[in-house]
């Protein structure tokens, strides 16, 4: 194993094992509460910094800082000594080394019930810290941000401040170290109840400091490689999430659940929304909202897409957000209530009003934004009221992720993300008879919505509205002859898309009975020229695409 592997291996494994470490009565001279009488300070991230110094001088904390933290703490009307003023050596390389000195990291790292480690730091005036607070350069936000060049991201590299939270995780028997502002509420509290830090605090902000700067050279690892803008799958992957919120439960009551985020994700998502009003998010809605949004993300025009149990009941496409809506929902009214709703333009109150007719419920909607006075129509005028979860996404501009992973038993899945890449101009009109110029916008709105279903997948299109599904059957034709059933009387005259080929002509036969005026598909069945032969008997145009779209 090379050296960088080794290190970021032990990286990882060093926060696996504090999070997981029961010490052993082996283990002695450790305090339970250790004082703190002196703090290092040296963050990027200022939220909260001011209110935590604030409470370290009340308790007559003596505190260490550089460059911009000690004049935003001097600033905040803070004591600060100047770190430079303390080694005797000067910020340089522009702020490049600061803190990269013995006097800093023998102060952290020696023992202090050692007599030849307190010597030697007695020796030279080093000052033992019993604090260390840094959090790191924003590399993933720089990375991630549009416009960012090379240089202004590899800049963003810390060095001394990684080097810094491994020294105080590794000497936590007498160092406490902070790498959030989420973390400063209860060392001020156990500050002010106690002097000091409990040994079960340190060990935990210990694991936290681990886990922190794994994270931090994975981002930059994947940086380098160029794993999040569509490289080679990678030798070995290792994904790095924070867990945003634990869930009531999953997928049922007696499973246990949570949601984590991933900050390389740049496009619009479920995870990141922001939630305006409603209930908590549910395991199930999350699932859902993330599929309504991959379905109308992919429209240029107005689009909503109405989802139950994973699979669209529902979908439009029209010049205006209240028409696509109100065709999405008439797509199949009985399976749309308590259903979850995605959109893909900010929800006016025209589009309001038609949600709040009597009759609909719906569970969560997404969308790009809200109006304020749509947000008032929909969680005060539906028997629903407030309990509906709005779910603000942002700008839909950035196409959703390349590559798609799925958990397995004893691993992962990792693939491209199926996207509608291939051009309409690759088609093939493979049937006696051509495709009406009318029709080929129901023929390219099916073709789009049929990637979104579960295989086997069929979808009738009319008026580039869904108007009848037929998912997940293990026989084709009978995945034709549910989404005919589920379009009625309304099948006639409408496109008929499957996500694969048609091993037989007997879905062609069922198609004609029910009056559908065209079909688009992969082709690539040995028996493709029967299939062809079936509609050239019925009149029915036929598209082959090349392209298949199963999706398990």
């Amino acid at each position: 194993m090379d050296a960088g592997k080794l290190e970021r291996s032990s990286v990882v494994f060093a926060a696996r094992f504090l999070a997981n470490l029961s010490f052993q009565p082996q283990i002695t001279n450790v305090s339970d509460v250790v004082p703190i009488r002196t703090a290092l300070i040296s963050v990027s991230d200022k939220m909260g910094l001011a209110d935590l110094a604030a409470g370290l001088q009340r308790a007559g904390v003596r505190i260490y800082s550089t460059g911009g933290t000690r004049k935003h703490l001097e600033q905040s009307g803070i004591d600060v000594l100047d770190v430079a003023e303390y080694t005797g050596f000067p910020e340089m390389l522009d702020g490049r080394v600061k803190t990269l000195h013995p006097k800093i990291f023998g102060g952290i790292l020696a023992i202090r019930d050692r007599d030849d480690h307190m010597d030697a730091i007695s020796d030279h005036d080093i000052e033992p810290f019993d604090l260390v607070v840094v959090n790191l350069y924003p590399f993933a936000a720089t990375a991630s941000r549009a416009g960012s060049t090379r240089a202004e991201c590899v800049e963003q590299i810390d060095i001394g401040g990684p080097s810094l939270v491994r020294a105080a995780a590794k000497n936590h028997n007498d160092v406490a170290v902070a790498t959030s502002p989420e973390q400063y509420g209860e060392l001020l509290e156990q500050l002010d109840s106690t002097g000091g830090t409990s040994f079960e605090l340190r060990e935990q902000l210990a694991a936290d400091a681990f886990d922190h700067t794994a994270g931090y050279d994975r981002a930059i690892a994947d940086f380098m490689r160029g794993e999040n803008i569509g490289g080679e799958f990678p030798a070995s992957l290792h994904l790095s999430l924070k867990r945003k919120t634990q869930l009531r439960y999953g997928e049922n009551p007696h499973q246990r659940a949570a949601v984590y985020s991933d900050p390389n994700v740049r496009s619009a998502n479920v995870v990141s929304a922001r939630q305006i009003s409603g209930k908590d998010l549910s395991y199930n809605n999350l699932l859902d909202l993330d599929s309504a949004l991959e379905i109308v993300r992919g429209f240029g025009g107005p689009a909503v897409s109405v989802m139950k149990h994973n699979n669209p009941c529902g979908a439009a496409t029209d010049q205006n957000l209240v028409d696509a809506c109100r065709k999405a929902l008439a797509g199949d009214p009985l399976s749309a209530f308590g259903s979850v709703l995605g959109l893909n333009r900010t929800v006016d109150t025209a589009t309001a009003e038609l949600l709040c007719e009597p009759g609909l419920f719906i569970e969560a909607i997404v969308a790009p934004d809200f109006e304020a006075q749509a947000v008032g129509l929909l969680t005060t005028r539906p028997k629903w009221r407030d309990n509906v979860r709005l779910m603000q996404a942002g700008r839909l501009d950035e196409p959703s992720q390349p590559i798609q992973r799925r958990f397995i038993s004893g691993g992962m899945l990792v693939q491209d993300a199926d996207r509608m890449t291939s051009s309409s101009l690759q088609w093939k009109t493979v049937t006696e008879e051509q495709i009406e110029d009318e029709l080929w916008d129901d023929v390219s709105f099916a073709w789009e919505m049929v990637r979104h279903v579960k295989s086997n997948a069929i979808v009738l299109g009319k008026d580039t509205s869904l108007i009848g599904v037929g998912a997940g059957q293990m026989s084709r034709v009978d995945s034709v002859e549910i989404a005919i059933e589920k379009a009625g009387e309304r099948a006639p005259g409408s496109v008929l898309a499957s996500d694969a080929f048609f091993p037989f002509p007997d879905s062609i036969e069922a198609a004609a009975d029910a009056g559908i005026v065209a079909i688009i598909q992969p082709g690539g069945s040995r028996r493709d020229d029967e299939v062809i032969d079936a509609c050239n008997q019925h009149g029915m145009p036929m598209v082959f695409t090349g392209r298949r779209h199963f999706k398990h």
